[in-house]
């Protein structure tokens, strides 16, 4: 019955696993940077994947500093 469980909001819950959601951010890196072996011309679709690259990889390591330094939980 619902009287018997504890009533919790929704930012008490673990959002997921830490390890595979970096593993998934570098893998996507690498996609993103294997793409520049394609079939484009122009430099501008270069610069959006790097971006988006570089983008994703100081996500997962400013994660990583901050957690090490113990500044986020």
């Amino acid at each position: 019955m619902a009287g018997s469980e504890p009533v919790t909001s929704p930012d008490q819950h673990e959002p997921g696993h830490r390890k595979a959601g970096q593993i998934g951010a570098v893998l996507t890196a690498l996609a993103l940077l294997a793409m520049l072996c394609g079939n484009h011309e122009g430099r501008v679709e270069n610069i959006f994947l790097i971006a988006g690259a570089a983008l994703l990889l100081l996500v997962v390591i400013g994660d990583v500093v901050l957690r090490r330094n113990g500044l986020r939980s």
